[in-house]
């Protein structure tokens, strides 16, 4: 599944969000991984032995040029090429919403890597929902760049979908983080209110 969604904004600004998530000198599979920018950045910063899945033939090139090791191929068809357990952390930033098979996607993740780290916009976002109920138009901002007609987003969810998801299939969420225009936020009405306040999540789950 190509990163449509990060390559639209470049540099994604949670990028230093995922660098901090990660532990120095650790094995990481980064799915859907671009051009290789975060992969890049988290063996410069933390040492990590990265690898990324990427299925632009385009990006595969830009991973390789950025000194990434790569895989081609599609997350949505799965990881079959990975044994269990076998990388400490496996990334999905902000591709979760563009893949066929969302569900499946994160069942490999889990049984392929320790931890998972998973970011996405929230589309139950205030100004989502306003946007929605005053102009009854598909929403555009800079998290949502897209017109309907030619989104990659095509299984949209919010924060609760994603706690549901996680609560029926015990899947232990360790961390949550919230962000606004990719600013942090950390106070009792944002945690309160997170599915009515929060642009986009970054979630680190796991699996026994």
């Amino acid at each position: 599944m190509k990163s449509h969604y990060a390559e639209s904004r470049g540099l994604h600004l949670n990028y230093k969000i995922i660098l901090n998530l990660i532990e120095k000198d650790s094995k990481v599979l980064d799915l859907g991984c671009g051009s290789g920018e975060l992969l890049k950045m988290l063996k410069e910063n933390k040492n990590v032995r990265g690898r990324g899945v990427e299925i632009s033939e385009i990006n595969v090139v830009k991973c390789i040029e950025n000194g990434v090791s790569v895989f081609q191929g599609d997350i949505d068809e799965g990881l079959n090429e990975y044994q269990d357990k076998s990388y400490d952390y496996v990334i999905l930033n902000q591709t979760l919403q563009c893949t066929h098979r969302p569900d499946y996607v994160i069942q490999e993740m889990l049984r392929v890597g320790k931890k998972v780290v998973i970011s996405f916009p929230n589309f139950a976002y205030w100004r989502v929902r306003f946007h929605l109920f005053f102009r009854g138009t598909m929403p555009k901002s800079k998290v949502l760049p897209f017109e309907w007609f030619d989104t990659p987003n095509i299984h949209l969810l919010t924060i609760k979908d994603f706690r549901e998801f996680c609560s029926v299939r015990d899947i232990s969420i360790e961390k949550e983080i919230l962000t606004i225009r990719a600013s942090v936020k950390n106070d009792i009405l944002n945690k309160i209110l997170s599915n009515f306040f929060t642009e986009e999540v970054t979630f680190v789950v796991s699996k026994e």
